[in-house]
């Protein structure tokens, strides 16, 4: 009888350690909230980038994680609603793009981790304490346009030296466009230039914008990275040309959808950044303890093509300096 016991107990080990299939199905697969205040076309070299970067780190979307998408660039007052839908599908991990989507996050979550990516300032919109020690929920990639306002405006002024006048297309109902205009006084001094506000928090309102920029006498224009702004970056080229107003943006991708110029960090790193900062979570780390992280590479790229429509002439000492030139 014991020898039939001791074998019982020998068979139920051996149960045990082989893992059955009904509690390996039972094995929880990750899944993440993505929340974009931009269209998905906008979003799209971003995303691009962070799906590739969890698949370099060994995820499989559909099989070992799953994420549900929410783009919203028509009514950002929505955000708030996606990102408490997305919370009640039981995610572990809430992806916000831009500063409004993050403030959206955050309001709606104070335990989900949240990583965020293209929020210009985590500090003043009350995301984290400090880029060292986030301190709450929510880490993540700063895309650090405010702090780059003063080179673009330099890179401008480069390419007409006698430049005055320069108006700045800004949103001050998105929170990541308002530290930006703020940044740009300081360096606009010290280069000798005005500057133009060019409030617009609707694409309805561009068209009037660009015409009182011209009407104000502007010879330029800079224009924030803002999610109405990254919606809608064909149609503010257009204008800009339209107007004779040559343009400096933020982003690659400004100026392969016609801006003159632009000037910032890559989407491929910040999207594979944001990646990474989702495995370490789904791994055990806090974001509070995650510090927040700054691009250290920038890219200038300059449209001749539509240089050529503005009939204005880059310098070659700007020219050489580009790390893609469109033709």
């Amino acid at each position: 009888m014991r020898s039939r016991f001791l074998r019982f107990l020998l068979c139920c080990a051996a149960l045990a350690m082989a893992a059955p299939p009904a509690l390996a199905q039972a094995r929880k697969v990750p899944r993440i909230g993505y929340l974009a205040a931009v269209s998905a076309a906008a979003d799209a070299p971003r995303l691009q980038a962070f799906r590739q970067g969890l698949r370099d780190l060994g995820y499989v979307e559909g099989q070992s994680i799953l994420v549900e998408y929410r783009h919203e660039s028509q009514d950002l007052n929505r955000l708030q609603s996606h990102a408490a839908e997305l919370i009640g599908l039981d995610i572990d991990v809430l992806v916000a793009v831009t500063s409004n989507a993050a403030q959206a996050a955050k309001k709606t979550t104070s335990t989900v981790p949240i990583v965020f990516m293209g929020v210009t300032d985590p500090i003043t919109t009350g995301l984290a304490q400090s880029l060292a020690r986030p301190g709450g929920n929510a880490t993540g990639v700063t895309n650090v346009a405010a702090i780059l306002t003063g080179k673009r405006l330099e890179i401008l002024k480069e390419t007409q030296p006698k430049l005055v006048r320069v108006a700045v297309l800004w949103d001050p109902k998105a929170p990541g466009s308002i530290p930006q205009w703020e940044a740009s006084q300081q360096p606009a001094r010290q280069l000798g230039l005005e500057l133009v506000s060019m409030e617009a928090s609707s694409a309805a309102a561009y068209a009037a914008a660009f015409k009182a920029a011209v009407k104000a006498g502007s010879h330029a224009v800079w224009v924030t990275l803002n999610p109405i702004a990254n919606s809608n970056q064909q149609l503010i080229a257009e204008l800009a040309i339209e107007n004779r107003l040559p343009s400096i943006c933020a982003r690659s991708d400004y100026a392969e959808n016609g801006c003159l110029m632009a000037y910032g960090p890559g989407y491929g790193t910040e999207g594979k950044d944001g990646a990474r900062f989702v495995d370490r979570i789904l791994k055990g780390a806090k974001p509070a303890d995650l510090p927040i992280e700054q691009p250290t590479n920038f890219e200038l790229l300059i449209n001749l093509r539509t240089a050529k429509r503005l009939g204005y002439t880059i310098p070659v000492s700007v020219l050489n300096r580009a790390d893609k030139v469109i033709q």
